[in-house]
Parts: structure tokens; sequence; C-alpha cells
């Protein structure tokens, strides 16, 4: 079998997969592990999601400068060692 064919097979098989168990997930009448949440929750929640993709493109392009100011530092230490 070739990489394709595989891949094609593992996704058909997660789709069907998802697809049996979405019924599962909505069946205890909208009651999810929390038990059941009022607007104030899902507000809450909301706005956790909110703040959490900005903080997560900080943290990353933080992190990203250091790592190309590491690379920097050791392109010219190469060149000036040798």
């Amino acid at each position: 079998m070739s990489r394709r064919s595989i891949f094609r097979l593992a996704l058909l098989s997660a789709a069907l997969v998802l697809m049996a168990t979405a019924p599962g997930a909505v069946a205890a009448d909208g009651v999810g592990l929390m038990g059941r949440v009022d607007d104030l929750q899902i507000t809450l929640f909301c706005f956790g999601v909110i703040l959490f993709f900005p903080i997560l493109v900080t943290v990353l392009s933080l992190v990203q400068g250091r790592l190309e100011a590491r690379k920097e530092q050791r392109r010219y230490d190469l060149e000036r060692l040798g």
C-alpha cells in the first residue's frame, strides 16, 4: 500500500469513529462533563478562549525571537572564529 492510500484509510477510519461517537456526546440532554452550565460559565469560558490565543501568539513570538537571536549569535561566532 502506498502512503497516500494509508493516509486516506486512516482519515476515513477517524471520520467513521467520530461519526459513530458523536450521538453519545449529546445524548445526555445537553449535560456535559461539568453538569448543567449557566450563561456566566459559558461567557467566562469564551473569554478564556479569547485570551488564550493572543497570549499564545505573544509567547511563541518571544520564543522565536530568542531562537533567532541565538542563531544570529552562533552565525556571528562561526564567522569570527572560522
